[in-house]
């Protein structure tokens, strides 16, 4: 039978420390090409509405830009604006040869349609990587910029050197920017990868009895603390995506940040767990970053 291991094993996957270093490399490898006379890696941004998630994110990939040495441009625009008009903006920074690349931060309004907007988006500038050209690419496992969520979650198995060959990953939620993508990653025959992946939803029966099978966790559902003891086996390494605003009257803000995992009851039955915040957050930024660079050096798409 196996055990639990006690509470002061576990480890937590810092993201936020992962993330430095990626930055620290990305700049590094920024300076040496400004050294040799070559372009400055430009990344933008357009933003609709005044969302409170999507104006910190934002900003923090703004300052993220100013670490690493590069070039960044934000577009606002009120959440007004019609489809044809923020199309419009898109076709432009297709056109801007001095961006590298660009995301349109979701989500959008409701009278806008997001797949029209992901597919206007030139795939070698998508570096958000959710242009249906990138995605096949990853499915085939071709060169693609990969979605930044996903490919953040790999590094951080990576860097951790967990294994993952042969191991059984559940994912839950089956979103085409996280569920889906982290779900073909880790089946894929790379390192790491090799995974057995079951995906779970909405629809999936029985879901705890599945969960409880899993020696790789993937939370990305949306639904804060949905994930309890019960639905975790001891020793098991936990993936919490989610990051949901909940009010709390203690914070100066007057909401925190909750993860699709009960943290307080998860934590101590897991062998490696990502806290919230700190975890795959910072992740998302960095690999949106490293597929500017590599839009920039034309490592996907010859330029």
């Amino acid at each position: 039978m196996t055990t639990a291991p006690d509470a002061t094993t576990y480890r937590l996957i810092d993201g936020k420390q992962t993330a430095e270093a990626i930055k620290e490399e990305i700049a590094a490898e920024v300076a040496q090409r400004k050294a040799a006379g070559q372009k400055t890696p430009h990344l933008a941004a357009i933003l609709v509405g005044h969302d409170g998630g999507s104006e910190t994110y934002v900003r923090n990939k703004v300052l993220a830009c100013e670490r690493v040495g590069f070039e960044s441009t934000l577009l606002r625009y009120e959440d007004t604006i019609t489809e044809a008009e923020l199309l419009a903006k898109v076709q432009e920074l297709n056109e801007d040869e001095s961006i590298d690349g660009f995301i349109v931060q979701l989500p959008l309004p409701r009278h806008i349609d997001t797949n029209k907007v992901i597919e206007a988006v030139r795939p070698e500038k998508d570096v958000d990587g959710f242009h249906p050209m990138n995605i096949g690419r990853m499915v085939a496992g071709l060169p693609a910029l990969l979605p930044a969520t996903p490919s953040g979650i790999v590094e951080l198995l990576r860097r951790y050197k967990l294994p993952t060959d042969g191991k059984h990953c559940v994912v839950i939620g089956r979103s085409n920017i996280v569920g889906t993508p982290v779900s073909i990653l880790l089946a894929k025959n790379l390192e790491p990868g090799n995974c057995t992946v079951t995906l779970c939803h909405s629809r999936t029966q029985n879901l705890a009895d599945i969960t409880r099978t899993a020696d790789i966790l993937v939370a990305a559902l949306g639904r804060p603390e949905f994930v309890t003891a019960d639905m975790v086996k001891p020793g098991a390494v936990v993936i919490d995506v989610g990051t949901t605003r909940v009010e709390d009257a203690d914070k100066k803000s007057g909401w925190a940040l909750k993860g699709d995992v009960n943290f307080a009851e998860v934590a101590p039955l897991t062998s490696y767990i990502t806290p919230v915040p700190g975890g795959v957050g910072p992740m998302t930024i960095a690999m949106l970053l490293l597929n500017t660079l590599r839009a920039a050096k034309g490592e996907v798409y010859p330029k």
